[in-house]
């Protein structure tokens, strides 16, 4: 029986979550945890906010102190090995700094074995900044540092990049954008499109990947992004290629979609649970 234990022990991966809480479930944290455990992943977490939200929007944030959130952080990379890492809201300069040192501290970012996946989390569907404005700065030093897979949608790639993207090619020439800035690939989310056909896109400084998908008229889309950050990063903790690990996430946050509760009266949550019900 112990035999058995310790070799599923050893097959489990797992994965630390850095971001924010989000009580009503869709999003932050919370999202990330069932998407996890939806997929057969260990998850850590080190919370950096908790907000007052909903379907209907952010009405307002509670910043952790930042040497909590390290705590939270050390404490868990201390006791349990990781097999990469999720970072979603990172709300102030001093915050993203922090949790680059850490990083580095703890052999990370130098550790090629160890994926780091970085959602930018900038601003809700609803319009609430989760970023400060000062601190976009802070988190392209970020990015430059720990050369992450970042995995912006269009908004927040417009705001890191400067550039305008209406097109499939502003999409590519913003990609390669924020590879100059230091990230070692890109997957740019198409969701926000005004277009029938949506193109999600891998980068590299050498290959590109697209997935085209037909466009699902809904408003049930609250987390996605944390969603496809997340499941991303349990595949990559099973040792997928980026690729394969693209594909498998892209796939499972789309049948999210189409299989969402209908829970609230905004923009509700996906159905994280439906590889397991």
């Amino acid at each position: 029986m112990r035999t058995n234990l310790a070799r599923m022990s050893d097959l489990l991966k797992s994965v630390l979550v850095v971001a924010g809480s989000d009580p009503s479930g869709g999003a932050g944290i919370q999202a990330d945890l069932k998407t996890l455990t939806s997929l057969g992943v260990y998850g850590m977490t080190s919370i950096t906010a908790l907000t007052e939200q909903n379907t209907k929007g952010v009405y307002s944030i509670f910043e952790i102190p930042v040497d909590f959130v390290i705590k939270q952080i050390d404490c868990c990379l201390s006791d349990i090995k990781v097999n990469a890492v999720k970072i979603g809201m990172l709300h102030s300069a001093d915050l993203i700094n922090a949790v680059c040192k850490i990083l580095i501290h703890k052999n990370i970012i130098a550790n090629e074995d160890i994926n780091i996946v970085l959602d930018p989390v900038m601003v809700a569907k609803a319009g609430h900044r989760l970023l400060k404005e000062n601190a976009i700065d802070a988190l392209k030093n970020f990015i430059e540092n720990s050369k992450p897979i970042l995995t912006p949608n269009i908004p927040e790639a417009e705001i890191l990049t400067g550039l305008k993207i209406e097109n499939i090619s502003d999409m590519e020439k913003a990609a390669r954008a924020l590879l100059d800035l230091g990230a070692s690939k890109v997957i740019l989310k198409g969701g926000h499109m005004q277009s029938m056909v949506l193109t999600d896109l891998l980068m590299d400084d050498k290959n590109m990947h697209a997935i085209e998908t037909k466009k699902i008229i809904t408003n049930d889309t609250h987390g996605t992004g944390c969603t496809m950050a997340s499941a991303l990063s349990a595949f990559l903790a099973k040792s997928m290629s980026i690729e394969m690990a693209f594909e498998a996430a892209h796939s499972y946050v789309n049948n999210a979609i189409k299989t969402a509760p209908k829970f609230g009266n905004g923009n509700g949550p996906i159905n994280h649970c439906h590889k397991i019900t």
